[in-house]
């Protein structure tokens, strides 16, 4: 079974193109999701988690505060990486596990959606990568209607990623998301190929 990575820049559009694969029946692992799930239920990263950042990161239900996890990671870059290094790995293991489902089902192949894809180092253990592109005005202007964040929080958050340019020359594959070119031709186009290399 291949293993395909799909990333992008915030605001890229990678979610709805996840979406795409999905309703042409390809598994889709959306590896943010995951991490939130595995911050509040796993017992192991609780107690890391709890450690480092203290009893506060959970509220008396044992939910996250992720409003207070935020701020405590956001303001000090050692805590963000020392957080990364707890959530990461639990997330690539995860992962893994999901992958050898789907394999065992008998998937010709599946997609693993995660902004973070090459910062976390994941993207060593898929086949190939598709990067969403678009141009930097576009993403802003969709984050900040789709958030209600300003310009500036959205650049904020841009900062903490790949540059878009270096995330789409490491690619294997591109789809321009730029509201000019037709979407779903192009996944569906895509989807037509990896079918064909996976039933090589």
């Amino acid at each position: 079974m291949l293993k395909i990575g799909l990333t992008g820049g915030i605001g890229s559009g990678k979610s709805t193109v996840a979406r795409i694969f999905e309703t042409l029946g390809i598994p889709v692992y959306y590896a943010d999701d995951r991490a939130k799930q595995i911050l509040a239920d796993d017992p192991e990263v609780i107690r890391r988690v709890t450690e480092l950042l203290g009893p506060e990161a959970y509220g008396p239900d044992g939910s996250p505060d992720r409003s207070f996890i935020a701020a405590q990671v956001f303001a000090d870059t050692e805590k963000l990486r020392a957080l990364e290094q707890i959530i990461h790995p639990a997330t690539f293991a995860d992962a893994a596990r999901w992958q050898d489902e789907q394999a065992n089902k008998g998937f010709p192949y599946t997609v693993k959606e995660a902004a973070l894809l090459y910062e976390s180092g994941s993207y060593r253990s898929l086949d190939r990568i598709i990067v969403v592109t678009a141009p930097e005005p576009v993403r802003i202007a969709r984050v900040v209607l789709r958030d209600g964040s300003t310009e500036e929080q959205v650049r904020a958050r841009m900062d903490k990623q790949l540059p878009e340019e270096e995330k789409a020359g490491r690619a294997d594959f591109l789809i321009v998301n730029d509201g000019q070119q037709a979407l779903i031709p192009q996944v569906v186009q895509l989807h037509r190929r990896l079918l064909r290399m996976a039933l090589s």
